[in-house]
Parts: structure tokens; C-alpha cells; sequence
């Protein structure tokens, strides 16, 4: 016999009325909703694998975009409602479009995500040997704890251009079979003076050089052998001399692979999540919108953001004005200040999940957790809000109206307490463009560190989100 609820006290009732409280994802996804969010996830950690670099990332938008029906876009084409277009910005950014029933001048909704990640740059002249081994030097990119890059097995990415122009793809250590590098520490016994260093010191960006080698080459007796001995492998591979190392983009970035956590398999672990989870939600559901959206939808993926947006792949740049300007001039000879002056944007990008072991950095209330949801981040910037775009409460009060009219999971969250540091997006330069923009993403545990956990229900979640956002009117 089921036993009878107790009636609720007016109190109880009240408090269910007027209290806001966070829902956990799980407990309100159906069974059926949480196989699509489990199977989804297969699809994004398959994507981590493919894209562990912003060309690769490029790379492999614009390979699935392809196979979706996008086709490069063409200013002087005329376009009608439901084609799909794509920009690709020097391999490293690409903007993808699906045009709306509406006209131009009505706006776009906009997503921005940024597809760059921390990791290990090559310098330009990297190569050298010492104590008979060889290694390269590298430049770390981004923000990082250079202590956590050490003895993690890492993988080498990028393009090497030739004196004569033609270039070279290198991915190494992705592969079965495929050698690893590593950045090399000490040992324990001899650690006495290097714990003495301060955390941010333990290792140093000059010590985080990449074991490469050790063999000499063998033919005859001569100096730096085992570095003539690399030199030489690469030529027969490559084609290169050691000069070609100027004109080279290479990264080297954890060879781990996409994995569940947990028992339960809840959560992924991967290197990139920050920010590839928001690119990825981001343009995967815009390459299955089903039908046509009423305003014009458009995602960016970005360059450059975890070095603060710069350069010509970077958000501060002028490509993506262009681009929407050029989109203006196409649909109906709109002035491109028109089109983003009526556009509104999602700016997709990750927030630091709780951690139950480091309490005491995030402030309780006004904090993300994992499997609660869609962060949505009104402000970001450091201490009084500096660097920041700060969202106005009407376009607040229609995300919020949005999400809840969609059944989204979603949350509110900064990062950190007020006077312990903050970070930034690209939520403000899309702002100083005259768009309304507010920053949302996935909630990240280990953010910026070579494995980066996000959970499953959360990243579903940012897909609806988006999948709504496009859809709006």
C-alpha cells in the first residue's frame, strides 16, 4: 500500500512558489532524453579526438558542414531563405549561416565560440641537443599551471611551410603506433631545492622543453649527432631542413583521448573542452536545424580567445563585421551596421564548475555545478567587472524566458569571488559591435589543465540551448 504525502504547510508552499532553486539535469530528463544526451556525446568526444587544434577544429566544422549542404559564401550571390553558407578564415576561424525567413535587417542570432586551446607552441628555431638528447623549445599558449605539463604524454600538430610555399600537415602521436613527446621533471629524491620555488615557478616556460630523441646518427663521428640524427629523420619524412622550422605553426597539445568518468560514465574527460564544448554544441546544432529559422542564424568559431582575441583570426579583428556586412549587402542591400544592430548573440563559452575539494575560491550562490545545466554568465571580467560587457536585464529577462519555454536545464554562475581573479570571452567585442550578447557555456572542472572534465547532461543541455536560440524569432 503507498503511503500517504503529507499535505505541504502554506510556508512549504510559499517557498516552492517564490524560492529559486537549481535543478539537477538527471532528475528532470526523461529516460528517453538522457539516451539522446548520452549518444550525443558519443558524437562530441569523437570531435575532441579529430580536433585537438583550432585548423584542425576549422578543419572539421567545415568537413561536416560540407556533407550538411553549406557551400562557401559568396557575396555576390543572390541567396533565399534555408541556404546554408560558410566563411573559413585563414584555416584557423570559420563562420557558418543558415538564412532566415526574415529580412536581414531584422538581425541574426548569433553564436560564438572559440576553438583555440592552452598547449605548448614550438618556438621558431626549436630544435637543439643536449647532454646527447634532443628536444625542442617551446612558448606555452594561453593560461596555464606550467607544473601540471610535465610526464603528460603529448601529441605534435600543425603545418610547416617550405621555402618554396608548399606546406606540410604533421600530426604525431594520435596514432596506435605513433611515438609521444614529453616534457621531462625531476625526481623526488633530488626535488629538495625546486619545492622551495612558488607554484607559479615550480617549473618554468623556459623548462618546458619536449624530449624528442636520443640516438645519434651513426654514419660518422660529428657534433650534435643525435640533432643531425632527428634532422634527417624529418627530412625523409617531411622534406624539411631545420630553416622550415621559421615558417611553422606547430602545437603540442596532451595525446590523451576522450574518455567517460565514473562509474556511472556521467562525465567526459578530454583535453580542449574549454572552449571546444561550446563550438561544438554550437555548430552541431545548427547543422541539424531541420527547418528553416525565422531570423537568419550564424555561428562563429574563433580564434585566438585564450590570448586575448588578437591577430586576424581573433575576434577583435574585422572579420566577422565583414562577414555580416557582406551578408547585409547579399540579402537585400542592407547596411551591415543595420544587420548588427538588430542582432542578438549567445556567446558560447565554458564557466568554472564547483569543486567540491577547492571550496573556497567560488561564492556558493552565484557559482556553476555540473549537471545542473547551461551556465548563463551576465558578466565576466576581473574584480569590478573590468573588461567586460556586462548584459542588459531585458535581454537577461529573454534568454531566461527562452530557456524555461524550451525546457532547458540552466543556471547562473560567475567565475570566482569577486576579488579572486575572474577571466574574460568574447562576449564584449561582439557587444561593441552593437549586439546584445550574454555569455553562456558548459560548466568545466580542471579548466585550462591537459584534462579537462565537463558532464554529459550539461553539454546536452548547451545543445538544446543553442538549438532554441536559433529557432527564435
Amino acid at each position: 500500500m503507498a503511503e500517504k504525502k503529507e499535505k505541504k504547510t502554506k510556508g512549504q508552499e510559499l517557498k516552492d512558489k517564490l524560492f529559486y532553486k537549481q535543478q539537477h539535469a538527471t532528475l528532470v530528463m526523461s529516460a528517453a532524453e538522457q539516451k539522446k544526451a548520452d549518444s550525443y556525446c558519443e558524437d562530441y568526444k569523437k570531435f575532441l579526438d579529430t580536433a585537438k587544434t583550432e585548423r584542425e577544429a576549422a578543419n572539421e566544422t567545415v568537413r561536416l558542414a560540407q556533407a550538411a549542404g553549406f557551400e562557401p559564401f559568396d557575396k555576390s550571390k543572390k541567396y533565399s531563405a534555408g541556404d546554408k553558407v560558410y566563411r573559413l578564415n585563414r584555416k584557423k576561424a570559420v563562420i557558418l549561416a543558415v538564412i532566415g525567413k526574415q529580412p536581414i535587417e531584422n538581425g541574426v542570432n548569433l553564436t560564438a565560440a572559440h576553438i583555440d586551446s592552452p598547449r605548448l607552441d614550438l618556438k621558431q628555431n626549436p630544435l637543439y641537443e643536449s647532454g646527447e638528447l634532443g628536444y625542442f623549445k617551446t612558448h606555452y599558449y594561453g593560461g596555464i599551471k606550467k607544473y601540471q605539463w610535465p610526464t603528460v604524454p603529448l601529441s605534435l600538430h600543425g603545418v610547416i611551410v617550405k621555402s618554396d610555399c608548399t606546406e606540410v600537415t604533421v600530426s604525431i602521436g594520435e596514432g596506435e603506433n605513433d611515438p609521444i613527446f614529453i616534457v621531462t621533471d625531476l625526481l623526488p629524491h633530488l626535488a629538495d631545492e625546486q619545492y622551495k620555488r612558488p607554484a607559479s615557478k615550480l617549473i618554468t616556460g623556459e623548462e618546458l622543453n619536449i624530449l624528442i630523441g636520443s640516438r645519434p646518427f651513426k654514419e660518422d663521428d660529428c657534433s650534435e649527432a643525435v640533432k643531425l640524427n632527428l634532422m634527417n629523420i624529418l627530412f625523409e619524412k617531411y622534406g624539411i631542413v631545420e630553416k622550415d622550422f621559421l615558417s611553422a605553426e606547430l602545437e603540442c597539445v596532451p595525446a590523451f583521448k576522450a574518455k567517460d568518468i565514473g562509474f556511472d560514465r556521467s562525465m567526459i574527460g578530454a583535453y580542449g573542452q574549454d572552449d571546444r564544448v561550446c563550438a561544438y554544441t554550437a555548430f552541431s546544432a545548427l547543422l541539424d536545424m531541420k527547418e528553416i529559422p525565422e531570423k537568419t542564424a550564424v555561428c562563429v568559431l574563433t580564434d585566438k580567445e585564450e590570448t586575448g582575441s588578437d591577430g586576424n583570426t581573433g575576434l577583435r579583428s574585422s572579420y566577422l563585421k565583414y562577414f555580416l556586412a557582406d551578408l547585409g549587402e547579399a540579402l537585400g542591400k542592407v547596411s551591415g551596421r543595420d544587420v548588427m544592430s538588430m542582432s542578438r548573440c549567445l556567446s558560447a563559452d565554458v564557466n568554472a564548475g564547483f569543486d567540491p575539494t577547492f571550496p573556497d575560491v567560488l561564492e556558493k550562490k552565484n557559482c556553476s555545478y555540473l549537471n545542473k545545466g547551461i551556465v548563463v554568465t551576465k558578466f565576466t571580467g576581473a574584480r569590478g567587472k573590468s573588461g567586460t560587457s556586462d548584459a542588459n536585464a531585458e535581454y537577461v529577462g529573454y534568454v531566461h524566458s527562452l530557456f524555461d519555454k524550451n525546457k532547458i536545464v540552466w543556471q547562473t554562475g560567475e567565475l570566482g569571488k569577486v576579488d579572486l581573479g575572474g577571466g574574460g570571452t568574447v562576449a564584449a567585442y561582439i557587444a561593441n559591435l552593437n549586439i546584445d550578447t550574454i555569455d553562456v557555456g558548459v560548466p568545466v572542472l580542471s579548466m585550462h589543465a591537459p584534462y579537462e572534465v565537463t558532464a554529459k547532461n550539461d553539454v546536452y543541455m548547451a545543445y538544446k540551448a543553442f538549438s532554441a536560440f536559433y529557432k527564435a524569432e
